[in-house]
């Protein structure tokens, strides 16, 4: 890859059951303005609504508010569960946040993954991927045309539908479908020329389709006449860094067996499937799988690689999955040193200074005699104008 590689986080949020959620979702806005100051690009917002672990039910109301306290990092639902909502109200609602963030926005389109949030509303998962492709549609003919949309199928009736504003960003916000081992993200994204969300990138069944996926998304831009971009490819894993092996690895058992056991027992999200029994398992299964990464930068860096070689031709953007797996403080130095020490080999940053002080040092040496004859001739001129003072 050549181009600047963008990092951001993909933050459900994961939370532990019990925990205080006023002070979780207040630890999840503080992350974003530390992302923010950290030079990262981009963090998105889930939406989930049972299961007591991923507490944020609109990524909408999150967005707005992690706006308020940031300058430069963008926004975006990751994702609205498009499954559950009359698809007139999102472009409404994603058109006011465009103006709200000042082009900030970006609008990121799923299914709905927890089957505990469609069944409140009496939706199975044998329909969501469905209603996700017709509610796309309507969306994006909302989004790129005046014209108004009439459409009608189980679940909604749109009659002469348009949006009364038109979106701030010319021409028009990022958009992404998620994605993890079927090919419904990837069809959606080729067909309405947009972004994909690699939800599952670094899962076995996800990291395996990880080009396959572009080959996907290519033929089916192809076939509806649409043009598609490697750099609004965002692929999404966990990593935890820290300064040495071992502090990485006793920073993660504060927290990583609620998340296994979350997705082991509570969340019935078969294609996120861990495996460990205990702490030590479980980080080694994080480690050993290639799901993740608890380590030093270097190895941070490597899984980066990795990930660009299995796609084939590389990828815009690593988004970090939150996850809690350590303590606030320990969570807060892993972001820092990530934007420290691996983003800047990844855009082009780290290579320049490096090579500026490998010039310098090989150059040292001579420069550092001319240096010190050129103080010992001023010496001696000023000893000489001494001397014939007095």
């Amino acid at each position: 890859m050549t181009s600047r590689l963008r990092f951001g986080v993909f933050l459900a949020p994961f939370h532990k059951p019990g925990v205080n959620p006023t002070l979780a979702l207040q630890n999840d806005l503080d992350l974003i303005g530390l992302l923010d100051r950290c030079g990262y690009d981009e963090a998105w917002f889930g939406e989930h609504h049972s299961a007591g672990s991923e507490i944020s039910a609109s990524p909408e109301i999150m967005i707005a508010v992690a706006a308020e306290r940031t300058r430069h990092i963008r926004l975006g639902t990751g994702v609205i569960s498009l499954s559950y909502h009359n698809p007139l109200w999102v472009a409404q609602r994603i058109v006011l946040l465009d103006h709200l963030t000042r082009g900030r926005m970006m609008f990121g389109a799923g299914p709905g993954s927890l089957p505990t949030d469609g069944a409140m509303i009496g939706l199975s998962q044998a329909q969501t991927r469905g209603l996700l492709e017709d509610s796309l549609g309507v969306i994006m003919r909302l989004l790129t045309s005046d014209e108004p949309v009439t459409f009608r199928n189980d679940r909604w009736d749109l009659r002469d539908a348009r949006l009364h504003i038109r979106p701030y960003s010319n021409p028009l916000f990022d958009i992404g479908v998620a994605a993890v081992a079927s090919p419904t993200g990837a069809k959606l994204a080729g067909r309405h020329g947009v972004g994909l969300l690699s939800v599952g990138a670094t899962l076995a069944s996800g990291f395996d389709a990880l080009a396959h996926h572009w080959t996907i998304i290519e033929e089916e831009a192809k076939a509806h006449g649409k043009t598609v971009d490697r750099s609004k490819w965002r692929l999404v894993g966990p990593m935890h860094c820290a300064e040495t092996k071992e502090q990485a690895l006793r920073d993660v058992e504060y927290g990583i067996e609620h998340w296994f056991r979350y997705l082991q027992t509570v969340a019935a999200f078969p294609q996120m499937t861990v495996t460990g029994n205990t702490v030590q398992e479980m980080i080694s299964f994080i480690n050993e799988s290639g799901i993740g990464v608890i380590g030093t930068p270097d190895e941070c860096a490597a899984q980066i690689d990795r990930l660009i070689r299995q796609s084939n031709g590389g990828f815009g953007c690593y988004l970090l999955l939150g996850h809690n797996w350590a303590n606030w403080q320990a969570t807060q130095k892993s972001y820092e040193l990530i934007a420290r020490h691996v983003m800047p080999r990844f855009q082009g940053q780290a290579q320049s200074t490096a090579e500026a002080a490998r010039i310098a040092s090989a150059a040292r040496p001579e420069l550092a005699e001319i240096h010190a004859r050129a103080v010992e001739a001023a010496n001696q001129r000023y000893a000489a104008e001494k001397a014939n003072r007095a």
